[in-house]
């Protein structure tokens, strides 16, 4: 029995055009993975939660949820800010920590996510957090969580979706696992695309926003980032810029493009669609566009948020065009 470790990065797969959610569908496609033990963070919105169910590759649950030991934590850190020697153990922990955030920051491929020296930094950090604040609250009771997980794949074989940061301390609690090979892998059109459509959500000043919208228009799409999130990326630019006609029909379309997969895209689309609405000053159908999104089986909590806000008051822009 063969277990394989794959490092998981979080909330940075939507940052990093190298090792995206498109990437990590194509990983374990190269690894012959037709499943992955999920042993990684519960946050329903992780966004492969939405690209892995997608590209057809399950999800096996095997962690547990420690959200208490976040509490914890943070009662501890409140206690020990209070003396002058807790503050001292909190700057030496919170120094670990920037150093992993650094090394994270860096640009990010998946040779890079398996390398000796990230890897190393990972270790790093619990053990200075370790000396720190000793085990327990102090690291979320990360020995104990990883001993937990360690026993739950006791046995087990396949490709292990786990937390960069704990991949170590995994590693060594399982001795026989390995990590991927990755010599023969190079990213693919999944991870190009879905770089596309990252980099399209997150406007910089700078952007060549006509550049960004031509290359958002020629593409077809996958099951990753269906055609459907490319038109609602491009209409997000039109509405950023005030164009609402070209946002509401590009956001339409991609409604009636929508699919049961991703999970997460019909409640983002159909949020964002009544905000548009909104601007043009359609509030009955604005409403029950953001009503659609609270009735469906799952909508990411930002578009939740999003509707509740809309009901409670017309969705305005900022600055409005011709301003």
């Amino acid at each position: 029995m063969t277990l394989t470790l794959l490092p998981d990065v979080g909330d940075l797969l939507r940052l990093s055009p190298h090792y995206n959610a498109g990437t990590v569908a194509e990983l374990l496609r190269f690894l012959g993975a037709s499943e992955v033990w999920w042993a990684t963070g519960l946050d329903p919105d992780h966004p492969l939660r939405d690209a892995l169910p997608a590209a057809r590759i399950g999800l096996r649950e095997v962690a547990t949820d420690w959200t208490w030991a976040e509490a914890e934590y943070h009662q501890l850190t409140h206690f020990l800010n209070q003396y002058p020697q807790g503050r001292e153990r909190l700057r030496a922990a919170g120094q670990a920590e920037r150093a992993l955030s650094a090394a994270l920051a860096e640009p990010l491929t998946a040779h890079r996510a398996i390398s000796a020296e990230l890897l190393e930094t990972a270790r790093a950090y619990h053990a200075a957090v370790r000396t720190a604040l000793d085990e327990g609250p102090g690291t979320r009771w990360q020995e104990r969580r990883l001993s937990e997980l360690a026993a739950a794949l006791q046995g087990q074989s396949g490709v292990v979706l786990v937390a960069l940061d704990d991949l170590p301390g995994l590693h060594t609690l399982l001795p026989e696992s390995t990590l991927p090979d990755l010599t023969a892998f190079a990213p693919g059109e999944l991870s190009r695309v879905r770089a596309l459509a990252d980099r399209a959500w997150q406007l910089h000043e700078s952007d060549d926003l006509g550049s960004l919208l031509a290359a958002l228009d020629r593409e077809p799409g996958d099951p990753v980032t269906p055609k459907a999130e490319l038109d609602a990326a491009a209409a997000s630019i039109h509405l950023a810029v005030g164009d609402l006609a070209t946002a509401r029909a590009l956001l339409e379309r991609a409604a009636h493009g929508l699919t049961d997969l991703p999970r997460s895209l019909p409640g983002l689309t159909l949020a964002r669609l009544g905000q548009v609405r909104d601007a043009q000053g359609d509030r009955d159908l604005a409403v029950r566009t953001y009503r659609a999104v609270l009735a469906l089986n799952h909508a990411p909590q930002v578009a939740r948020d999003t509707a509740e806000a809309g009901l409670k008051d017309p969705f305005q822009l900022e600055h409005p065009a011709g301003e």
